[in-house]
């Protein structure tokens, strides 16, 4: 079940190219173009929601939060706009740098989450 899952997230990984181009398409509705972009940022960035130094917990993200993500976003754009994507991101090689986005969201999402203990741990 393991190598399922293991070949599932890189069947999805795979269409990061696909989903960056549907992105960007102007057919593409808003919520599902910023659902998109917010996947394409997580992840592409250098930085993991949850470190991969822990043990089993640090697998997930790569199991199943990003699958997952890409598995929701895909699933909202619609499928014309998808089924051009995927066409020109096959004639293209598949070429996606780190997302510099990605990392100020996650570096953001860091604070964010040090401010709220701390205003937690100020408050007790």
């Amino acid at each position: 079940m393991l190598k399922r899952l293991r070949d599932l997230a890189r069947h999805l990984k795979g269409e990061l190219l696909a989903l960056s181009l549907a992105a960007r398409d102007p057919r593409t509705p808003w919520p599902a173009r910023l659902l998109a972009l917010l996947v394409l940022a997580y992840a592409l960035s250098p930085i993991d929601l949850i470190p991969d130094f822990i043990p089993v917990l640090g697998q997930l993200d790569d199991l199943l939060l990003v699958p997952a993500g890409l598995w929701l976003a895909l699933r909202l754009i619609p499928p014309p706009v998808l089924a051009d994507a995927r066409a020109r991101a096959a004639a293209q090689p598949a070429r996606l740098a780190r997302s510099v986005w990605g990392l100020l969201l996650m570096l953001g999402l860091y604070v964010f989450a040090v401010g709220l203990l701390w205003r937690w741990w100020a408050s007790h």
